[in-house]
């Protein structure tokens, strides 16, 4: 299936490893020229590389922290000014830290704010005048599937993260007369880096293994296993492709079916 993405410009936030790294990956492979962002700029060089070489697409790197409120806007320029334009933009990033109410500051807590919310304000805002000229406009969002179901210890993600569904949805209706879409992607237990650290301090708090927590999670998933990132990818492509041009305020999870309730 032809998704409509070839020639597309595309610039996905924290792309240089996880699952930003994989939607990156996917869109360069369906014809997508594509700006890799991450904060480390060695790592956000070879992530570029290594999906240059695999998908033969032209691949730069945009080096930023997104959390940083001046960051997003020059990511921004430095994709349209290099890639001539800007068609689709994935927001994402890493997680904020973990931790309980008595356990967690208000640093922590305007950290998490700056990272899981306010970077997707300002990347949208940013990239708008830019995605307003283009015919296949689409913005999507990756939050986390946490916000229909929270996870223990991890108060500062499950609260925050909240707020960009409610951004996704409003700014679906407020931009849909102008043809731009804007979706997100709720991603539950996907085997990345982020998950390891996760899996790694799970184990150290039940005096277990990562790969005990591991199983432990896989059991409690209909299909019985962590996500692979390939996966996640190949959703979003398809979400801010236009193949999905009849596709806006939906927020999908990529789970396994772990979010069991009614939406």
């Amino acid at each position: 299936m032809d998704l409509g993405l070839k020639g597309k410009v595309a610039l996905v936030a924290g792309s240089s490893k996880g699952l930003g790294f994989a939607a990156a990956l996917q869109l360069a492979k369906e014809g997508c020229k594509v700006a890799v962002n991450g904060r480390d700029a060695q790592r956000a060089q070879a992530a570029a590389q290594k999906i240059a070489d695999e998908s033969g697409a032209q691949v730069i790197a945009v080096v930023g922290d997104v959390s940083l409120p001046e960051v997003p806007a020059a990511l921004v320029e430095e994709t349209v000014a290099a890639l001539g334009g800007l068609d689709v933009l994935v927001t994402n990033s890493g997680g904020p830290a973990p931790g309980s109410i008595d356990s967690l500051d208000e640093s922590a807590w305007q950290k998490g704010v700056d990272l899981c919310f306010a970077s997707h304000v300002r990347l949208i805002k940013a990239a708008l005048p830019h995605l307003r000229k283009s015919n296949a406009a689409s913005i999507l969002t990756v939050t986390s599937f946490s916000v229909r179901q929270p996870i223990p210890n991890l108060l500062v993600s499950n609260s925050v993260r909240g707020a960009t569904l409610g951004l996704t949805k409003s700014l679906a209706l407020e931009l849909g007369a102008e043809g731009i879409r804007v979706n997100s992607i709720l991603p539950g237990w996907t085997a990345t880096e982020r998950v390891s650290e996760l899996m790694n301090a799970r184990a150290k708090q039940n005096q277990s293994s990562a790969e005990e927590e591991a199983r432990k999670i896989s059991a409690q998933i209909p299909l019985r296993r962590l996500g692979k990132p390939e996966e996640f990818g190949a959703v979003a492509a398809f979400l801010v492709s236009p193949a999905a041009s009849y596709v806006t305020g939906v927020m999908l999870g990529v789970d396994g079916g772990a979010i069991q309730g009614l939406p």
